[in-house]
C-alpha cells in the first residue's frame, strides 16, 4: 500500500486499515465498518472511501443492500468474480451481494483497534 499516515487525517487511516483487513471474498458495509472502529458511522466511513478508497480493496466495503457502487458496477463485480464473493440474482437480474454469505465480521483470530477482540460486529 502506497499511503503515507501524515498525509491522511487518523480517521481516514484507520477506515483504510480496517479495509485492508477485510479478507479476499467478504465484505463490510459502510456501517460495519464504523462500528468496529468505535467512530463515526456509514457516511463517514463512505467519505473516506470515496475521497481515499482507491489506494485499499474498495470492493470490500460496500452500502448494506449488496448493490455494487454506482458508477463502478462493472469493476466491483470483476472483483467479487475474481476473489469468489458471494453474489445471488434479483428477480430482475441485477447481480448483488449475497450479504447473508459475504459479510465479514471481523473476526479473523487476532485483535482489532486498541487490542480488543474484533469479533463484536
Amino acid at each position: 500500500m502506497c499511503r503515507m499516515s501524515e498525509e491522511l487525517p487518523a480517521y481516514a487511516e484507520r477506515v483504510l486499515d480496517a479495509a485492508e483487513r477485510i479478507p479476499p471474498g467478504r465484505v463490510m458495509t459502510y456501517g460495519d465498518v464504523a462500528e468496529w472502529l468505535e467512530e463515526g458511522g456509514p457516511r463517514q466511513v463512505g467519505r473516506v472511501m470515496a475521497l481515499y478508497g482507491g489506494a485499499v480493496p474498495w470492493w470490500r466495503v460496500v452500502r448494506s443492500d449488496g448493490r455494487p457502487l454506482p458508477g463502478s458496477e462493472r469493476r466491483a463485480l470483476e472483483h467479487y468474480r475474481t476473489e469468489s464473493t458471494p453474489l445471488r440474482e434479483t428477480a430482475t437480474g441485477e447481480q448483488r451481494l449475497d450479504m447473508r454469505r459475504a459479510r465479514w465480521d471481523g473476526r479473523d483470530g487476532g485483535s482489532g483497534p486498541g487490542g480488543r477482540d474484533e469479533a463484536h460486529i
